[in-house]
């Protein structure tokens, strides 16, 4: 599968919940159920482990992605990612890049090919 990079940068395609999803795997839903409460100290189960992809209009969709800051404003901008805005970096996208430095990097090399 080719890279599904997310508009905040983040890869979907090695995202636990869009893996669970796509190969309709309920052991990898309670991996990452149980994994992701022990890192960001959220209460999920195996069910809520469930998500197309952060690009993706259709459901399901993860809880946090529906609500995140960064996803609706770049869908209302009807951008690819991040690295395509006019406001790169703005103030939100700065608190993705302090949890998950490597989408920095992702977005700093697809902006310099821009």
């Amino acid at each position: 599968m080719d890279e599904m990079v997310s508009i905040c940068g983040l890869l979907c395609n090695e995202c636990g919940a869009f893996l669970a999803t796509k190969n309709n795997d309920d052991a990898k839903r309670a991996e990452v159920a149980q994994l992701w409460h022990k890192t960001y100290k959220v209460h999920l189960k195996p069910e809520d482990i469930n998500c197309s992809g952060c690009l993706s209009d259709a459901e399901p969709l993860f809880g946090h992605c529906r609500v995140c800051q960064v996803r609706k404003c770049g869908k209302a901008k009807a951008i690819e990612n991040c690295a395509y805005c006019d406001e790169y970096a703005c103030e939100e996208l700065e608190k993705i890049f302090q949890m998950a430095p490597e989408t920095k990097k992702r977005l700093d090399q697809i902006r310099s090919k821009l």
